[in-house]
């Protein structure tokens, strides 16, 4: 195979790949491209329901995919996700809350919450599920941040602590196992209107006040994120880890 093939670049034929939150929004985006590209996904998240209609839509596309219920917001639910998966090749990170009171009325249930589904289950699914791929020589680990992670707007809370917390995890994932064949990297959306942020959605000035704020003039959509966590899931991006990669618009330069 020519090196510079597109699937020597983007192919993803013969790899099993992991997608938390993948029956929804980015998740669900991401899962349907992996699956264009030749992977078997793995679509976990916490509803049968979607799980299956997601499934579905991978399949009368031709792709190869299974469903998987999970439950991140325990360390024991992640580890049951782990054990559930098995051997896997790419792990995306992109189940999360969005619990956001204003920081005068979070409380540590909340904080508690948030960490556990944003950050925890990342890390535990990284211990878990990155050696194997070390192992084998072969891996690539995608997780999905935010803007607040950087710069508080719209009652970051807890939300925008957990999202950085989770970019330095994946710098910590790529210092330990890039050398074993193993990349972690960050997606950094912008607003993107999904059921994760309902409440943001719903407030119409608001959402144009965000689309303004881009310099495409308009809000992310879930296949925004597609063709980039195919590249970064491919053996065309061995030599890319460790990074924040915004796909926003424009938004974090504006």
């Amino acid at each position: 195979m020519a090196p510079t093939s597109l699937e020597h670049l983007f192919g993803s034929d013969g790899r099993v790949a992991l997608v938390t939150g993948g029956s929804s929004g980015i998740g669900r985006a991401i899962a349907l491209a992996l699956a264009s590209a030749g992977a078997h996904v793995l679509v976990a998240a916490r509803t049968p329901a979607t799980i299956d209609d997601t499934v579905a839509a991978i399949r009368a596309l031709g792709g190869s995919a299974a469903g998987i219920i999970a439950d991140l917001s325990t360390r024991a639910g992640a580890h049951a996700l782990a054990e559930a998966a098995g051997d896997v090749d790419v792990l995306v990170n992109s189940a999360g809350v969005n619990l956001r009171p204003p920081m005068a009325e979070l409380d540590e249930a909340t904080w508690d919450a948030t960490m556990a589904v944003n950050l925890d289950a990342p890390f535990v699914l990284g211990q878990r599920l990155v050696p194997g791929m070390a192992a084998r020589g072969f891996g690539r680990v995608i997780s999905v941040s935010s803007q607040q992670a950087h710069r508080p707007f719209a009652a970051s809370g807890a939300y925008g602590v957990s999202k950085a917390g989770l970019e330095a995890l994946a710098r910590s994932q790529a210092e330990a196992w890039s050398d074993q064949g193993v990349t972690s990297n960050v997606l950094v959306p912008g607003f993107v209107p999904t059921p994760l942020n309902e409440r943001l959605r719903s407030d119409p000035a608001a959402v144009s006040a965000l689309a303004a704020r881009t310099l495409v003039g308009r809000n992310g959509l879930p296949n925004d994120f597609a063709a980039v966590a195919v590249f970064l899931a491919g053996p065309g991006s061995g030599y890319v880890t460790g990074q924040s990669i915004a796909i926003d618009g424009g938004f974090s330069v504006h």
